[in-house]
């Protein structure tokens, strides 16, 4: 895959500089004694982060789901660690992209969901979880949803776009731009559009119409899944997207095709860098609206295309793990699966989703969603898993995915900056089950703020003006309320009994540490400055 010239020159340097060392401090890292003086280097270990989009909790088999529908990830799960109190940074995918990958909470930058035609969100200057693996000598890549910006501000989408993930430290890229739902509907690799016909060119608004195209909202008879008025602009594949496209008419993905196209890129990565330690961020698209499984799984979980997304999402899953396996790859490898956000069943599209559900409890024992400030909006489903190295258990730690950049770089043994990941803790030792110790406090990031400590949590007091949206449309309940809410997980996991006037001496001392963190430029210890 293409990169910039001076990627390329400072990849090569930075890997010829720390891959020796590297291979030397890795098993002290991991927690293992070092290999004898006249033993050959042990090879750091690779990481592969699998990214769901929009799985829940109770989606999946090894968290309670009675519906068969990932025997994949149940295996992944029975075999590594399996974590019960894990998160998402928040519980919308744009901001918890960027907390993943710069190890900072998404509110400092007021990042929130992403229009189509955004421009980058991570500053260049950023050192990302890409940025630090690749100065540990990591050959790194991306397949799959991005979702957190491209260019300037006015991206010419027929020529190179810059900055994005190239300027953020990955080498190879092959992305969705935004989301499945908004336009442009095309792959990038590298920084350009796959297949584009420059006799052909691509022109993308947010704001009025290009053409006189048929849009879902003229011509509904053309849809394959009829879709609110949001969603109602031009249509690709007999789809109606979030904003207009006209030309590249070479260019538009197929969504049927979609989890095949990112399958085949992410296992040609692994071919490409075999001899390579590696960082894989393979970003699914899948479940997230629209939701169109190829036809091999059309049907096949009675669940309408939610269902089936699932199960084409746990296939796919499989074909990455067995690809692992069959390179030799798997002990060699520490896999970490996981989701950007809790579940919605209907987020725009009649898909079934919510007809066909029965008795399936996305959420499973949790209240709220995708969107939500109650649990479900960031717990979610959380497996590591490194053959020979982790062992098989259930960890009630509180991680977080903010963790996992402060985390790794102890991993890959590279020192943080004073100025890197705000907000990262260095939690390897809960990652790799060697601890049940995890986080002591924890930001949860809605359309509010909550602060888990202990057995409590706190939801700040904020403007209810997103409830009835959110309520209305999503069929979630947000958690915003003008009053502050306290709830006991332990004695209260859904969240039901706001003690919060019962208890009024903590929800002041959590109120006021919420407030001193998000007054902070930063909460992880030697953390100085901000962006």
């Amino acid at each position: 895959m293409p990169t910039t010239t001076a990627t390329s020159t400072r990849n090569r340097f930075r890997r010829g500089a720390a891959l020796t060392a590297l291979a030397l401090i890795a098993p002290i890292a991991c927690g293992r004694a070092p290999d004898p003086p006249d033993a050959p280097p042990t090879a750091p270990p690779n990481i592969v982060l699998i990214y769901v989009d929009d799985l829940g909790y109770g989606d999946v088999g090894a968290y309670g789901a009675v519906a068969d529908l990932t025997p994949n990830i149940d295996r992944l799960a029975a075999a590594g660690l399996r974590f019960t109190d894990a998160h998402s940074s928040a519980a919308t995918c744009t901001p918890s992209r960027y907390a993943l990958l710069t190890g900072s909470y998404a509110f400092r930058r007021n990042a929130d969901i992403l229009p189509g035609d955004a421009p980058l969100l991570i500053p260049p200057t950023s050192r990302t979880l890409a940025d630090l693996l690749g100065d540990a000598g990591y050959a790194t890549g991306i397949v799959g949803k991005w979702h957190l910006g491209l260019g300037d501000g006015d991206v010419d989408w027929n020529g190179a776009i810059a900055p994005g993930p190239l300027e953020l430290g990955f080498d190879d890229v092959f992305l969705i731009p935004a989301t499945g739902d908004r336009v442009p509907t095309v792959y990038l690799e590298g920084n350009r559009v796959v297949d584009l016909d420059p006799a052909d060119p691509i022109t993308i608004s947010y704001g009025d119409p290009i053409d006189d195209a048929p849009t879902g909202r003229s011509h509904p008879e053309l849809l394959r899944q009829p879709a609110d008025d949001q969603h109602s602009d031009t249509i690709v594949d007999g789809i109606s997207r979030i904003g207009y496209m006209a030309g590249g008419e070479g260019a538009r993905w197929r969504d049927q095709e979609m989890a095949d196209v990112l399958l085949d890129r992410a296992v040609r990565f692994l071919d490409d860098h075999q001899a390579d330690p590696f960082f894989l961020f393979f970003s699914f698209h899948d479940i997230h609206v629209p939701r169109v499984p190829h036809d091999r799984f059309v049907g096949r979980t009675g669940m309408g295309s939610r269902g089936d997304a699932i199960a084409q999402m746990d296939w796919v899953t499989g074909e990455l793990i067995n690809a692992l396996r069959t390179r030799g790859l798997d002990e060699r490898t520490l896999v970490l699966f996981t989701s950007d956000n809790g579940p919605v069943l209907d987020d725009g599209y009649g898909d079934d989703a919510v007809e066909a559900l029965g008795t399936h409890q996305p959420s499973g024992p949790f209240r709220g969603g995708k969107y939500s400030a109650y649990e479900a909006g960031t717990r979610v489903p959380t497996i590591a898993s490194w053959p020979g190295t982790i062992t098989a258990r259930t960890s009630d730690a509180l991680v977080s995915q903010v963790d996992l950049l402060a985390s790794l770089a102890r991993l890959a043994d590279v020192p943080l900056g004073p100025g890197d990941a705000p907000d990262s803790a260095d939690l390897l030792d809960a990652w790799l089950g060697q601890s049940d110790q995890g986080r002591q406090e924890l930001i949860e990031e809605s359309f509010t703020l909550a602060l888990r400590r202990g057995r409590w949590k706190y939801i700040r007091a904020d403007a209810a003006d997103a409830q009835t949206w959110i309520a209305d449309d999503k069929g979630i309940e947000s958690g915003l309320l003008d009053v502050d809410q306290l709830f006991d997980l332990e004695q209260d996991a859904q969240e039901r009994d706001n003690v919060a006037d019962r208890r009024p001496e903590v929800v002041n001392e959590l109120r006021t540490a919420l407030q001193r963190m998000v007054d902070a430029a930063g909460t992880r210890p030697g953390f100085e400055g901000s962006d």
